[in-house]
């Protein structure tokens, strides 16, 4: 299996991964919202009061083509596949909140496209099951709304939930398998239970099983957060690091400058992907356009400074690499983020670079063997 890429007239190529970009529903406003943060927030918000926070930093970083969109317009969901399909990516994984006992938030723009039926790009569910608290925002004592796992019953609840979207025609498959991305797996009370549980009602209710997927975080290579993949029984991992430059010569130089100044933490960004990253028959790849999550937690944040579309393209080339040798089905890349805005994690177009970090992504997706990869 091998991917289409319309090219801008010239010749289409096919691409060597399956490029997945976790995408964020923030970008309409809710009544949760408008209680914790003031009425009309969005993503948008911090996004449009971000400053720079030291020399040569690149903030504010505001969209280009698309604007400060509303996920409630169907034309601006319709325009963000247009250019996402355009540039090789083959799904949104969409973020997904349970909190357990049936609460949800954020949930219109997916209910949406899954009723309506367009825009036609793939897609998956990507679990984010962490309490939401004010820590981004100097509260980290302060509850918004806590992740709570209370029993089988509330599992089951959750794939009825859900259900309907892994029969749409649309939905992401590998083996003909719907693929589901859990965010913290280690925050499951039994991880290894949930996987066996969703397998069994996967398999009642006619499908295949499931494709499910475990989050490995590593973010700046101190020590991954998850690593039962295997023993749990999940299908894959994904090995989630930034690519920061963390030799002792760059956390000298970040801590001495925090010390002097109150922060953020800046590290540089590398193109040592497969330096950095962990591999293996059961670990599939993530890469990282950019990172600064400034507008959202001000000097508290993390910069990866020097982010490039050039870089970027380096790093999505070391990573397809990695999943050469597997069927075509597997070869899922990860991209972390598609429109993360007030984490400067995107692949959307900004002002800076234009279409860069698309075009980055599919430079680096491109294939133009001409057997089209095909093992």
């Amino acid at each position: 299996m091998t991917t289409t890429v319309a090219d801008g007239g010239r010749t289409p190529a096919t691409t060597a991964a399956r490029a997945v970009a976790f995408y964020l529903p923030q970008f309409h406003p809710v009544p949760e919202n408008d209680a914790w943060w003031g009425p009309g927030f969005t993503e948008w918000t911090n996004v449009a009061r971000a400053r720079r926070l030291y020399p040569g930093h690149a903030q504010p970083d505001l969209p280009a083509d698309l604007g400060f969109y509303d996920l409630r317009l169907a034309e601006s969901r319709a325009a963000q596949a247009a250019l996402a399909q355009e540039h090789g990516v083959e799904a949104f994984a969409y973020w997904h909140y349970w909190f357990g006992d049936g609460r949800r938030l954020l949930e219109r723009p997916f209910t949406e496209v899954l009723a309506s039926g367009e825009p036609g790009i793939s897609f998956c569910l990507a679990w984010a099951n962490q309490t939401w608290s004010g820590i981004w925002h100097g509260d980290a004592d302060r509850v918004l709304m806590e992740q709570r796992y209370p029993g089988r019953a509330d599992h089951v609840a959750h794939f009825e939930a859900v259900l309907p979207a892994f029969r749409d025609p649309r939905y992401l498959r590998v083996g003909g398998r719907p693929v589901f991305y859990v965010f913290r797996p280690e925050e499951l009370p039994d991880a290894g239970a949930f996987v066996d549980l969703w397998q069994s009602l996967a398999r009642r209710a006619g499908l295949e099983g499931l494709y499910l997927v475990a989050e490995m975080s590593d973010l700046v290579g101190r020590g991954v957060r998850y690593d039962r993949v295997k023993e749990d029984g999940f299908d894959a991992g994904v090995y989630m690091r930034m690519p920061a430059g963390t030799s002792r010569a760059d956390l000298l130089r970040m801590r001495a400058y925090r010390k002097l100044t109150g922060g953020p933490e800046i590290h540089p960004y590398t193109t040592s992907w497969a330096e950095q990253n962990r591999t293996g028959d059961l670990v599939q790849p993530c890469v990282y356009p950019n990172w600064d999550n400034t507008p959202r937690s001000g000097r508290r944040g993390i910069v990866l400074h020097g982010a490039t579309p050039d870089g970027f393209r380096e790093n999505v080339r070391q990573a397809v690499a990695s999943v050469a040798h597997r069927p075509a089905d597997e070869r899922l890349l990860w991209v972390k983020s598609w429109n993360e805005w007030a984490e400067g994690n995107h692949l959307e177009p900004d002002r800076r670079f234009g279409h860069g970090w698309l075009e980055a992504l599919r430079d680096g997706l491109r294939d133009d063997r001409p057997d089209g990869g095909t093992p």
